[in-house]
């Protein structure tokens, strides 16, 4: 069984692309182009590096409210894009929690942070703490946290299978992942400019009424996920009981601000009557 929807992505202006839609029960409802190969993910790569922060919470490794990262930062700030580091420099623009900035610096300072406190480097660390017992064996990080990961829409539906009915973590871990940090904060999403607030959990960006965004206009505002500059996404919709991961071989621009929206809006659509 397969969605319609899906086959969208042979329209998209890219070489290669797929993207699957995953129910909360783990039911692939379809997949559509090579699920089995390999994409950069960008920051794609930032939702695992936070499920493996949170297996190290769980694990009493570190604590969400311990010290990481500037002075006054925590973990929990790293993770919510509220640190202060800016986008990709190691060096500190805002006090901690005041405003929203996106920073790879921080998912770097974080995957250092946990490597110190599990003395295992935080690539092998996500190996063993998310990506072995999820079976996701196509997927590995050699490099940075905040960008490096390489996968498969296969994998990734197992991960997204995994958030939504969680057996690595206590639910209510990933529950709160998925609520606002900080609320009220407002600060630039990258390629969709200025959002007052702009929504954040812990490593997932939560929809909320942001607008433009890249998931759909019939998204529910409970919508939370990522995108990734190489022209990757995954979203998980509590509402609609589905996740929808898709993956292409060029970067994020206009074609990923047209197209995107008009998958997911089909994916939903087309699930409602399934």
């Amino acid at each position: 069984m397969s969605l319609q929807s899906l086959a969208q992505i042979e329209n998209w202006p890219v070489t290669t692309a797929a993207a699957g839609v995953v129910r909360a029960d783990g039911t692939v409802l379809g997949t559509h182009g090579p699920a089995g190969h390999r994409f950069p993910l960008a920051s794609v790569t930032k939702p695992l590096a936070a499920y493996a922060a949170l297996v190290a919470y769980e694990e009493g490794a570190v604590e969400l409210d311990e010290p990481a990262g500037p002075p006054g930062s925590t973990v929990r700030h790293l993770l919510a894009h509220t640190s202060g580091l800016a986008f990709d420099e190691h060096r500190v623009t805002a006090p901690p929690g005041e405003r929203r900035l996106y920073s790879n610096a921080g998912f770097e300072q974080l995957g250092d942070h946990i490597a110190k406190a599990t003395d295992i480097p935080f690539g092998e660390y996500l190996r063993q703490a998310v990506l072995e017992p999820l079976g996701m064996t196509s997927t590995s990080l050699a490099g940075s946290p905040a960008k490096d990961g390489v996968s498969t829409v296969e994998d990734l539906l197992r991960f997204a299978a995994e958030v939504q009915a969680p057996r690595l973590l206590d639910p209510r871990t990933v529950a709160e992942a998925m609520s606002v940090q900080y609320p009220g904060t407002k600060g630039v999403l990258p390629g969709y400019g200025h959002q007052n607030p702009n929504d954040w959990g812990l490593g997932f960006e939560i929809r909320d009424a942001k607008s433009p965004h890249w998931t759909g206009g019939s998204s529910s505002p409970r919508t939370f996920g990522h995108f990734g500059q190489s022209g990757t996404f995954l979203w998980i919709d509590p509402d609609a009981g589905l996740a929808a991961v898709a993956l292409a071989d060029r970067a994020f621009g206009p074609w990923a601000t047209e197209a995107w929206p008009v998958l997911t809006d089909a994916v939903l659509q087309e699930a409602r009557t399934r």
